[in-house]
Parts: C-alpha cells; structure tokens; sequence
C-alpha cells in the first residue's frame, strides 16, 4: 500500500512557475513510476507527466512540453512537477499517483492522492 500527499498549489499568475510535490509513504516506493495528472472543471483527468523508478525515463503531454518536468528523489520518497510559464488552461486539480509501469492512462497507477489546486490568472 501506498499513501500520495500532493502539496505546492495555489494561484499564480499566467506566466508564473510552481512546484508540486507529492511525498510517498508506505512500501516499497521507489520500485513504482510515478505519474501527474489533472482535472480541470467539467473535463476528464487527462495525463501530464510520468517517470520511472529509476528516473531515467520521464515524458510530457504534448500540451505541457517544454514547460513542465518530472523528477525524483528516491531518498526523499518525493516526487515534483516544476511547472514554468504557466497559462490560464493549466488550471486543474493535480493529483500524483503510483504504479508499476510507465504509462499515460489511468489505469496504468494503482495508488491516487487527493489531488492539490492549481489556478492560474490571466
């Protein structure tokens, strides 16, 4: 079993950075990937970012490429997503998860967060 707190949200200005972090407790959590996703009012959780245990593969929905990056700390049981030049569509609920592969769908983690709010102004 694998407990997610998500911290970092809050209201930022468009063009504005933040860093989510998601701390992990429980077992075993670097041996999982870990993924971002986001929920914005009235629309699905849609995939952001995901990277693997080791961390040496990480990859960006194409909506956020060159903004926003993933990484690691292992010894930390964190994971981040710093988030740059951020734009008014990036508001969302982000939610961290865990899972034993690398993908971009849901069902690819086992174990959610309870998500942190991102809000952005124009």
């Amino acid at each position: 079993q694998v407990q997610l707190v998500e911290s970092g949200g809050g209201l930022v200005q468009a063009g504005g950075s933040l860093r989510l972090s998601c701390v992990a407790s429980g077992r075993a959590f670097s041996s999982y990937s870990m993924g971002w996703f986001r929920q914005a009012p009235g629309k699905e959780r849609e995939f952001v970012a995901a990277i693997r245990w080791t961390g040496s593969t990480a990859y960006n929905a194409d909506s956020v490429k060159g903004r926003f990056s993933i990484s690691r700390d292992n010894a930390k049981n964190t994971v981040y997503l710093q988030m740059n030049s951020l734009k008014p569509e990036d508001t969302a609920v982000y939610y961290c998860s865990a899972g034993r592969g690398l993908g971009r769908s849901m069902g690819d983690y086992n174990y959610w967060g309870q998500g942190t709010q991102v809000t952005v102004s124009s």
